[in-house]
This record gives structure tokens, C-alpha cells and sequence, in this order.
């Protein structure tokens, strides 16, 4: 059988190739000529290397980027529209009362280390995901799961707590692992279409073409992730031919000598990474909601946005992109207003300003956006102290302890707008009808009815300045025009590499 793959790629390129083989078995041919090399090695750029290689265990939006797809598998997966496709679960169903989950596995699906994969390899994924010691992004949502069974190898049976329309969705973020693989955060055992080769840390992570594949064979030999620093430093790999592609292009001002050049496409896609200026909601002053309202009005966010990004990117006034079913245009809620933002101020009693010290983590743009902020905010009186951390103290000091005033971070995933409906989640934002609508959004029996429920958690979110939305991050892939197949969007920071070919 053929899988359709998401359709996550550069389909102008891509969608009229209809493949015939040429005699040389090394490369293959398409109806529109040309001939690209099955057994070609595809270098990637990348700003985001893995923190380490389990997603579970903080591998940061590096792993999820390298791995996910690629190396590992769920029972479903999410499209570029934000759908839900079928993968290792062939077909599933559920209770009249939403309550109980039936999934059938594919079978002749195989590990990399040659088992083959079964209903207890499922049962342990999830409950790796759910552990007390998980740093997963959707654990949270996944504390529904009340139960899991293993009627037999290829069947597996989930009895939830309480109805949650979103947890095939959320089940898409389930890696699947082989139940006895071991040292998980430098090696792996997934059913994807490559195998982990190398990773040399602090400089390329290496792919190789999984020969026992139970899909479609990656059109590439290998694909080789390598890290840098900066964007500069990724640009001038991609000029000297080191790299074909960039996963995401962090440095508007170079794109030029890339459009000028007919040895490369510049595609601009669409993207679910906000940055946020998100605020300890539980500490002072931004325990009170003019504070924080005044904040986001002092902040003039298309001119930062036009500043790290020039003519890319969007203005986003809430937690919510585009491409998530309950958007709404909330950019008018808190806009940028000095005298506004010095009213609140004053009712606020701070008609004097204070002083707070921001977080902010050590890699593009964050330090350039702290430096914008903090002289946006000198113009009402606030004074802002910048301390620089690194990811791993980020994730320590703010994301598990607690231990900040503000901070700057960027959120990669879509639909986590519920995420405000968690007092204990690390922003501190408790707005108990806020939190009721989201229970109610996720135990809804449409999704019509899911939808209503959180336009109106978006809106009140934005009204209270949770946080400051500062801006949706541009997704830039610049390429070699040698590649086709490559991803487009920055759908929750995935890259899927296994379509990607190279001319001859």
C-alpha cells in the first residue's frame, strides 16, 4: 500500500512527479525530466539542536524538529492543516459515551532493532508520556487517561475519566517506542523511516534510510542535521553549499542575496511559534491586570516585528494563530497606546513606574526583542533589568520553579490556548471561568460546540493580558533549487525529511 503522506511539502515542485525509474538505480526520473538521486545525503541547517533525544525527558523543539516523523511514529499524525491522520493505528473507534478508545494496530510494522511492534509497546509509550517524571508538552492533557489495556498484540483499548474531544489530536504527540529500548536520551527505537546514525553534539545529528520500513521508503539516503549558533553562520552554509535547506530562516536581512539568486527558492510559510512576553501572573505587580495591560499597550509590536523580521511574520493579539479552528483577530485588545498604557499605570498605582527583571533565554531573537522591550517600557517608567539564561535554566528557573517575574519564550504548538485554563502551569494564570469554559471546551460533544467555548476563552484572555502576544514567527525555508519535498510550515516545529530529493 502507498501512505499519503501530509501534505507538508513544497507541492508546486512536487505534485506532478509522477516517478519512473531510470536504469542507473541510483536515480529516478519524473515526467517533467530531470532526475533526482535516491541515494542522496540532504544536509539540513538548524538552529535548534536537541537538548537530547527523548521528548519526554526536556529534548526542547530541537528533538521534536530532527526526530519526530523521522525517526519516530505515533498511532496518528498531524497534517499541515492542523488534521488528524491515521498512521500506526490502522483504524480506531469509540464509545457512545466518548469514553472509551478502541485503536487496531497496522501490522508488519517493525522497530528499528527488528521487533516488531505491538499493543504493549503503545500501552508503555503512553504511559511514558504520563509518568511522574515527564516533561512532555501534552501530559497534561493526556491525565484523562484512566486506563489502558492490551486485549491482544494488535489491539489496544483506553478508557478515559472524563469525555476529551481532543484526545485523538493529542495522541499525535505520542511517540511510539519500543517498550524495552534503553538510554532513550542519546539513542532510539522508533518505527519511522530513518534510523538515528550519528550525533556529534554541538554539530550534526545524521538520519539513515530505515530499509525495513513498513511505508513508503525515504526518497533520500540520508539526511544530516547540522547546528549553529547563529543565522549568519547558517546562511553562509547554506551559500558555500554545506547545507541544502534551512529549517527556518532566522535573519530577514540576508534573504536578498537568496531572491537575487536563481540557485535558491525563499518560501514563506505558515507557522504556529508565538512569541510571548509571558508574565508570572502570580507575582507583583502582574498580579493586577492593568499592569499587565499597560505593558502590552507601552510594547509596539508591529515595529518590533518589522524589526527582527522586516516585511515577515504577523501581528497576533492573542495565544491563538490563524490556523487553529477558534481564531479571532484580537489584535486591537491592548494595542499599542503610550497614554493608555500611562493611564493604567497611574490606576494601577504606579503612576511612577517599577522596575522588573526579565528572563530571557541566550538564542535569537529573544535578546534583540529584550533590548526593543526594555526601552519600549522606559518611555512609561518602567525600568527593565535583561538577565540571560541559558535553555536549561530557562526550563529550571521559570518553566518548573516559578522563580521569575517575566520572561520571554517562544510556544511552538498549536492549540495550546487551553493552556490558560492550568493555574498551575508556569505563567500562574488563574481566571476561574476561564478554566471552566476550557474543561467544558474539552468534554464538548461537537466541535462546533469546542469552538464556541474557546473563542470565548480567547477573548478573555486577551482582555485580561495574560500574557503579551508579541508576534507569530514567519516560517522562511530557504533551499538549494536543486531539493523539492521539503516542508513548507512550522506546524509545531516538525520537519519531515523522508520526501525531500535532490537533483543529480
Amino acid at each position: 500500500m502507498r501512505l499519503n503522506k501530509p501534505a507538508l511539502y513544497a507541492a508546486a515542485t512536487t505534485a506532478t512527479l509522477a516517478l519512473v525509474l531510470t536504469a542507473c538505480g541510483g536515480s529516478a526520473t519524473s515526467a517533467s525530466g530531470g532526475t533526482w538521486d535516491k541515494n542522496a545525503t540532504v544536509n539540513i541547517g538548524s538552529l535548534y539542536e536537541p537538548q537530547n533525544l527523548d521528548n519526554t525527558a526536556g529534548g526542547g523543539q530541537g528533538v521534536t524538529e530532527a526526530l519526530n516523523g523521522n525517526v519516530y511514529e505515533g498511532l496518528f499524525r498531524l497534517t499541515d492543516d492542523g488534521k488528524v491522520d491515521k498512521l500506526l493505528a490502522k483504524d480506531y473507534k469509540a464509545s457512545a459515551d466518548g469514553l472509551t478508545y478502541t485503536f487496531t494496530l497496522r501490522s508488519g510494522v517493525k522497530f528499528h532493532s527488528g521487533r516488531e511492534l505491538t499493543s504493549a509497546d503503545v500501552k508503555y509509550s503512553l504511559e511514558k508520556v504520563l509518568a511522574d517524571d515527564s516533561q512532555s508538552a501534552r501530559k497534561s492533557n493526556l491525565e484523562v487517561v484512566k486506563d489502558i489495556a492490551t486485549p491482544d498484540a494488535h489491539t489496544v483499548k483506553v478508557t478515559l475519566s472524563q469525555r476529551s474531544i481532543s484526545f485523538v489530536y493529542n495522541l499525535s504527540y505520542v511517540w511510539i517506542i519500543n517498550s524495552q529500548a534503553k538510554n532513550l536520551k542519546t539513542s532510539e527505537d522508533g518505527t519511522g523511516p530513518y534510523t538515528l546514525g550519528k550525533w556529534t553534539r554541538g554539530s550534526a545529528l545524521s538520519l539513515n534510510r530505515f530499509t525495513g520500513y513498513w511505508g513508503d521508503k525515504a526518497a533520500n539516503k540520508q539526511v544530516v542535521f547540522h547546528y549553529f549558533k547563529d543565522a549568519t553562520a547558517l546562511n553562509n552554509a547554506l551559500l558555500t553549499n554545506a547545507v541544502d535547506v534551512v529549517t527556518g530562516e532566522q535573519s530577514p536581512d540576508a534573504l536578498d542575496q537568496f531572491k537575487s539568486n536563481q540557485s535558491y527558492k525563499v518560501n514563506d510559510g505558515n507557522s504556529t511559534t508565538k512569541l510571548l512576553l509571558a508574565f508570572n501572573d502570580k507575582a507583583k505587580p502582574f498580579t493586577n491586570v492593568k499592569v499587565r495591560q499597560a505593558v502590552s499597550a507601552a510594547i509596539d509590536d508591529k515595529k518590533l516585528l518589522e524589526s527582527v523580521w522586516g516585511g515577515y511574520g504577523k501581528l497576533i493579539g492573542s495565544m491563538v494563530p490563524p490556523t487553529d479552528p477558534w481564531y479571532e483577530d484580537l489584535t486591537k485588545v491592548n494595542a499599542y497606546d503610550v497614554t493608555k498604557a500611562k493611564q493604567l499605570l497611574a490606576e494601577a498605582g504606579y503612576a511612577k513606574g517599577f522596575s522588573f527583571t526579565l528572563d530571557t533565554p541566550n538564542y535569537d531573537p529573544h535578546p534583540t526583542a529584550a533590548t526593543f522591550i526594555k526601552a519600549q517600557l522606559a518611555k512609561v517608567g518602567i525600568d527593565v533589568k535583561i538577565n540571560t539564561i541559558t535553555p536549561d535554566e530557562w526550563y529550571t528557573k521559570v518553566y518548573k520553579n516559578h522563580d521569575f517575574t517575566a520572561t520571554l519564550q517562544e510556544h511552538v504548538n498549536d492549540r495550546d490556548l487551553v493552556w490558560y485554563g492550568n493555574p498551575d502551569f508556569y505563567w500562574g494564570y488563574d481566571n476561574k471561568q476561564v478554566t471552566k469554559w476550557v474543561a467544558q471546551a474539552e468534554e464538548a460533544t461537537s466541535t462546533a460546540q469546542q469552538t464556541d467555548l474557546l473563542k470565548k476563552v480567547n477573548r478573555q484572555t486577551a482582555e485580561d493580558a495574560a500574557s503579551d502576544w508579541l508576534y507569530l514567527y514567519p516560517q522562511i525555508v530557504v533551499a538549494s533549487s536543486k531539493l523539492s519535498g521539503y516542508p513548507l510550515n512550522g506546524l509545531n516545529s516538525q520537519f519531515y525529511a523522508y520526501d525531500i530529493k535532490k537533483k543529480d
